[in-house]
């Protein structure tokens, strides 16, 4: 679609989704549970308007519009791709696929994959057929992740796999996992391999782990002799760590857009501010809040603009490759305060925490859940450190 203007593309593009899109994927997110996934054991007849706006944005490869449509995608531009998105957002329509293997694994498919492994594995994941977790962090190998010690030992045309992970996200229900190996001693990261293999494997097991909020995406994953065949190594032996890298950088894109939405787009906020009351000019009655609202706005708004623009120079390949650690930062910092307004705003009763008309405490869970934030995919920190570094070129302590 890369012969029409983009005034064409807006209009057709506009038409497509007024058609396409459900009026149900039209409505806010109640919870992470309304998220599609997909994979294995995705049902479609559980939320037949869920399904079918899958299903079509699927066929149109519109679930990874800027991918290559041989592996899937749509084969758009990136400013038709922007274009895309701005329509989406007008309507609020849903996300078609929530997916990992679409933030982080594809990208690095794309960059280091055999092209036997992107025809394999990119379609599957462009029309939400395979869920995807990541194995990196270990019990000792967090924040010094190249520390690792999950070993892949070589067994010919395979490797054998011993070893644990941690914090592993939604291990108990993704079907493929892309995991960090250790497959060398030599050398610390020059030892680390990268590879892809079936959660249904022999020998690999979950444990879930259970969080202050009650509710937990987080498993440990455990791996007893596992046999996974070579192929399935991305980029050459003992060089994953390049791949493990490259992929950071995506998934600190993916989690710094928490902080993206804005209270007036945001249902929990919205919902907690009916509570405080209106003055006589139809403004919040509490000034303290007010400002505080209105300050979260204005980040928010300074934060996405800023986002536009680093996405806009990642797809020209201009951005810094600390960038993202700068938006990660900034982003969980944003999302965090957005729900702690969330919750300042409800009073004490915000904190209720089983009863139906809290919906089973959704809002004071999700407060607490905002708190890993700072923690998953690099902690804030480290982020910190790396900014000091790679941006601001500060020397070292």
């Amino acid at each position: 679609m890369t012969d029409i203007s983009i005034d064409q593309f807006r209009t057709e593009t506009r038409a497509w989704l007024a058609d396409n899109c459900p009026p149900e994927m039209r409505e806010p997110l109640r919870s992470d549970k309304d998220a599609c996934w997909g994979g294995r054991s995705y049902d479609p007849a559980a939320n037949p308007p869920q399904a079918a706006w899958l299903k079509v944005m699927g066929e149109r490869g519109w679930t990874v519009p800027d991918w290559p449509t041989t592996y899937g995608g749509g084969g758009l531009t990136p400013a038709q791709t922007k274009v895309l998105r701005e329509e989406m957002a007008a309507i609020r329509a849903r996300n078609p696929l929530n997916s990992f293997g679409i933030s982080m694994l594809g990208p690095a498919l794309l960059k280091y994959g055999t092209e036997a492994q992107k025809l394999d594995h990119l379609p599957k994941i462009a029309r939400g057929e395979i869920r995807w977790c990541q194995g990196y962090s270990e019990p000792n190998a967090g924040s010094d992740l190249a520390g690792l010690a999950t070993s892949a030992d070589d067994a010919g045309d395979h490797y054998v796999i011993n070893g644990q992970k941690v914090w592993t996200s939604y291990a108990d229900k993704a079907d493929w996992i892309f995991c960090l190996v250790r497959t060398s001693k030599e050398s610390k990261q020059g030892g680390i391999s990268f590879v892809l293999f079936d959660m249904a494997s022999p020998g690999v097991s979950t444990k879930p782990i259970l969080l202050i909020s009650g509710y937990s995406p987080f498993c440990e994953t455990f791996f007893d002799d596992v046999k996974v065949p070579k192929n399935q190594r991305v980029h050459e032996e003992n060089k994953g760590w390049d791949v493990a890298k490259y992929l950071l950088g995506h998934e600190r894109e993916m989690i710094s857009g928490m902080g993206l939405a804005s209270s007036s787009g945001n249902p929990l906020i919205e919902g907690a501010l009916a509570t405080v009351g209106l003055d006589h000019d139809g403004r919040l009655a509490d000034p303290l809040l007010r400002g505080a609202i209105a300050l979260f706005e204005v980040r928010a708004k300074a934060f996405g603009a800023m986002s536009e623009r680093f996405i806009d120079q990642l797809k020209a390949g201009q951005a810094h490759p600390a960038q993202p650690s700068m938006m990660k930062y900034y982003g969980t910092e944003l999302n965090k305060s957005r729900y702690e307004l969330m919750m300042a705003a409800g009073g004490s009763d915000s904190l209720e925490w089983e009863s139906d008309g809290s919906d089973g405490g959704r809002d004071a869970r999700a407060w607490l859940r905002t708190k890993a934030n700072s923690i998953e995919g690099g902690t804030s920190e480290v982020q910190l450190n790396i900014i000091a570094k790679r941006i601001l070129e500060l020397p070292g302590a």
